[in-house]
């Protein structure tokens, strides 16, 4: 199959090559506030649809577990502590400014020893076939150019017993399909440009959302690159899913 010449850059078409560049932009200009504007957009509840996936990882001490698009480490911080100093956690983000974030937040609070750093493309991470225990992506996959390609990248580098977690806005209820139209396209970037000055960027996740897959074709999709036993579980009304796949 022949690679398109354009996507999607939230309701725009813009060449796919540079599709990574326009998405880079947004979060070197949002990083420095990332996670004021994630307790804002969602009333703090971004914290347990968080908390949730770590609870249903199933990481263990000694575990090695690769965090993607891990941004300012929130769930790195956790799997930090659970993997313990016989295990690893891996921050892995395309966005320098979003991994500096991160490692400078999780360095100032003591969260060393058992975390690296790697500024890295989820279609083409730079590990070995059959590395992690764990692999999580939260909120990043709908920001991937060719996310069948980070799918199967993904699969690969997880051992075999493992598991892949996909944390992402998805498509809610029908009945609240109405009230979060509005808040997206209405409130989203009116509190982007208060708290930011960046309207755009906002406007941006909101459109983003709207393109990404629903939940039944990401469970195809990991399906299609060879996960097995996949399943999602809704949260605050399909806002948010958790998919979640297993390589055997």
């Amino acid at each position: 199959m022949e690679a398109k010449d354009t996507t999607h850059f939230g309701y725009k078409e813009v060449p796919t090559a540079e599709k990574a560049k326009h998405v880079a932009e947004v979060f070197h200009s949002v990083a420095g506030k990332y996670d004021l504007m994630n307790d804002l957009m969602s009333l703090g509840i971004h914290r347990f649809w968080k908390h949730f996936t770590i609870m249903n990882s199933g990481v263990r001490r000694g575990a090695t577990v690769l965090d993607i698009a891990g941004g300012t480490g929130d769930l790195t911080r956790q799997f930090s502590k659970l993997v313990g100093d016989t295990g690893k956690v891996v921050l892995a983000d395309i966005n320098a400014s979003m991994l500096n974030v991160g490692r400078d937040r999780l360095t100032d609070d003591g969260i060393v020893g058992n975390i690296e750093y790697v500024q890295a493309n989820a279609e083409a991470l730079p590990f070995p076939d059959n590395s992690f225990n764990c692999i999580t992506i939260a909120f990043g996959l709908r920001n991937v150019t060719d996310k069948d390609k980070a799918l199967a990248s993904m699969f690969r580098v997880l051992k075999p017993g493992g598991q892949l977690m996909v944390l992402e806005f998805s498509k809610p209820a029908e009945w609240m399909a109405p009230i979060y139209d509005a808040y997206s396209f209405k409130i989203l970037p009116q509190l982007g440009k208060i708290f930011t000055g960046d309207e755009d960027s906002y406007r941006y996740l909101a459109e983003s959302i709207r393109m990404h897959p629903d939940q039944e074709t990401l469970k195809q999709m990991m399906t299609d690159v060879g996960f097995e036993r996949c399943e999602y579980h809704n949260m605050t009304a399909g806002i948010v899913s958790l998919h979640r796949g297993y390589k055997f």
